[in-house]
């Protein structure tokens, strides 16, 4: 039983949390866990995280906001997973959960990572490029003009 890398589970675990909810659900079709094999740990709940900042990223601590969550866990076999992600979609914290429950399983892993990972960081790709370019569009530059002495 191989047990992924502390930062390789880190990275999924982000990239489907940021996933589009209707792009994970269509990607993880082809993988939902047969219902018997399946115990809901921690069904889906929303609630509030406070979000921190630091000035100039080193200075003093503040709370800069709320942001709404939603967490589940499920244990998938002998697998367990878990998931926060941004806002109140109930099922893209289950889909999230369920896959980090399956990508830690050595014969499923490399499946949901061609079919279900991948593609979902090259959407997030895309989607933080048009980001990007439609910043850049709007982009003005300032100069100053020095007056004569």
């Amino acid at each position: 039983m191989d047990t992924p890398t502390h930062l390789a589970r880190a990275q999924w675990m982000s990239l489907l949390a940021q996933a589009e909810p209707a792009e994970l659900a269509t990607a993880m079709e082809a993988f939902a866990p047969p219902v018997d094999a399946t115990t809901w740990l921690r069904p889906p709940q929303t609630g509030l995280y406070m979000l921190r900042g630091r000035v100039g990223g080193t200075g003093p601590q503040f709370n800069l906001g709320e942001v709404s969550v939603t967490r589940c866990s499920v244990q998938i076999g002998e697998r367990i997973g878990h998931a926060w992600v941004r806002g109140s979609n109930s099922r893209h914290a289950e889909l999230a959960a369920c896959a980090d429950a399956l990508m830690q399983d050595a014969e499923q892993a490399p499946r949901l990572q061609a079919q279900v990972v991948e593609p979902l960081r090259q959407s997030l790709n895309r989607r933080r490029e048009a980001a990007s370019r439609k910043a850049a569009a709007s982009k003005v530059e300032f100069f100053t003009v020095v007056r004569g002495e």
